[in-house]
């Protein structure tokens, strides 16, 4: 046993974010340490590598009780982290991010040229062909991860906490870091693999470990326990519900009036013209490929962008956006894909936050009066579920998820008849996604029409009841969904372009 945490227990003011959690971790083994964001991963890790002092229970590594002061003691003692966010210095070499403050020296002089040597024999071992004497920034996010990941076998880490680490990465690259990481376990290190990728969990892990709002639900083998039981064991529910959605999109909704019409729209470099009616209830799905012009459509929509083609109806009148404010005029609201650069303001309070849209349509000149924010906030916390439920906590210190929740209180406080949500699940954990695909699907029943956008064609399928298919930044097929239609055929269609661009005698228009 290379680690054994003990009755762990953590508490910050008003929350207990681990409540008794034992956690142990062998030699030689990639362990999964699973839960919804809030349920305390990143704390159970932060007191583990002394970022937090504990306020109970016990650690032992290599069997002796050990409590650190801080990250730098616990890299000492052999643990090392790599964050999602690199932690290194982009204007420094390869080498000298792998030596750094550990630099070979002579007379006191850094021996530049041994350096460079040890550093690219380590890569070498790692099967990575670099040059280490190029600056770290002229390498990709993944490369960097790798060299993060050297640096720690530098050390000649016991243990290797490994968070989120292919949330920016292409399959190849995953492939990539996933040798490298069975490489390391054949060595005896023990890593600790935190990942919201449930597909990627069951490929590299061989045992997972539980966490459900601070208390630890149990420590599985990971070829023992099936993906639909843990979903259920880190959300706490079974997951009835999003099948109860899956079917519901699958029938065809009672069809309320065209709430916004584009004929023959388009952009110029950014999106062929096409044609796409959205109806009052209805969820519209787009699908397609990185770069195919999903965003590009639903921008288009809301006035981030101007059309240079076509035209846009707006409960069957004609209408021209030149801003988004003329767009929120007409009651629609758009969530971008960019919650941290386009959507929330993290110095601002969750309150703050959930009004901005509202506030920015009546005009500053008029605020909405604080006894009505309370109401209307509290309404909203309650409706999303949104935790901890403390309107007044800066928004920057809740969960991905939660901020994903906020960011769609802001809009829905708005009342929009239109609700365009890019990408609200990307990088949340499975039991928020649930929570969110659930709010999409009640939206719709109750008579707003929704145009969704996501990466993830499961989950495209689940909710949408047609679905518009995107390549090359044109929209080439409208899909009803049914019992006939899934992933395959959704790759299928982007793969061949059926149909070519749907638009109004447009199907060779260019982009």
């Amino acid at each position: 046993m290379v680690l054994q945490m003990t009755g762990i227990r953590k508490v910050f003011p008003g929350v207990v974010a681990l409540d008794g959690v034992d956690f142990r971790l062998l030699p030689g083994e990639i362990h999964a340490l699973m839960g919804e964001n809030g349920a305390g991963k990143s704390t159970l890790i932060k007191v583990l590598t002394g970022v937090y002092d504990i306020d109970g229970g016990e650690i032992e590594l290599a069997g002796e009780r050990v409590r650190f002061t801080g990250p730098l003691q616990a890299q000492q003692a052999g643990i090392s982290t790599v964050y999602q966010e690199v932690n290194l210095c982009p204007n420094l070499s390869v080498a000298e991010n792998i030596f750094i403050g550990r630099e070979p020296r002579k007379f006191g002089r850094i021996q530049w040229s041994e350096m460079r040597k040890r550093a690219s024999a380590l890569l070498a071992r790692l099967d990575l062909d670099l040059d280490v004497s190029a600056q770290l920034d002229s390498y990709s996010l993944a490369i960097q991860q790798m060299v993060a990941i050297a640096r720690a076998v530098e050390i000649e880490s016991k243990i290797l906490i490994l968070d989120e680490p292919t949330s920016s990465l292409d399959a190849g690259e995953v492939e990539r870091l996933f040798a490298i990481m069975r490489r390391l376990r054949d060595q005896n290190v023990a890593i600790l693999f935190v990942s919201h990728f449930l597909d990627q969990v069951y490929e590299i892990a061989d045992r997972m470990t539980v966490l459900r709002n601070g208390g630890l639900i149990g420590e599985y083998r990971t070829a023992e326990l099936p993906q639909m039981q843990l979903v259920s064991k880190m959300i706490g529910k079974e997951l009835e519900t999003l099948e109860q959605i899956e079917e519901q999109a699958k029938e065809a909704p009672a069809q309320g009036a065209p709430v916004i019409e584009a004929k023959g729209l388009g952009r110029t470099g950014s999106i062929a013209p096409f044609d796409l009616t959205i109806h009052a209830g209805e969820v519209v799905g787009l699908a397609g490929l990185l770069g195919s012009g999903r965003t590009e459509l639903a921008r288009l929509l809301f006035g981030a962008d101007r059309p240079d083609h076509g035209e846009l109806e707006v409960d069957g009148k004609p209408a021209k956006f030149h801003s988004p404010r003329d767009a929120m005029t007409k009651g629609i609201a758009f969530s971008s894909e960019n919650r941290r650069t386009e959507g929330i303001i993290g110095e601002l309070t969750v309150r703050e936050n959930i009004i901005l849209a509202l506030q920015a349509a009546r005009g500053w000149t008029r605020p909405i009066p604080r006894r009505r924010q309370d109401e209307l906030v509290d309404k909203y916390i309650k409706a999303l579920q949104i935790r901890p439920a403390d309107p007044e906590r800066l928004v920057r210190n809740l969960s991905g998820g939660n901020q994903q929740k906020v960011l769609l209180a802001r809009w829905l406080i708005t009342e929009p008849r239109l609700l365009i949500i890019d990408e609200p699940t990307r990088g949340i954990d499975v039991g928020a996604k649930a929570e969110i695909q659930r709010l999409v699907a009640q939206l719709a029943d109750g008579g707003m029409a929704v145009l969704f956008v996501s990466a993830e064609l499961e989950e495209v399928l689940r909710l949408s009841h047609k679905i518009e298919v995107l390549r090359d930044r044109r929209l080439v097929e409208e899909l009803t969904n049914g019992e006939d239609v899934d992933a395959d055929r959704i790759m299928q269609t982007i793969a061949s372009g059926a149909g070519g661009a749907i638009a109004s005698g447009t199907s060779g228009a260019t982009s």
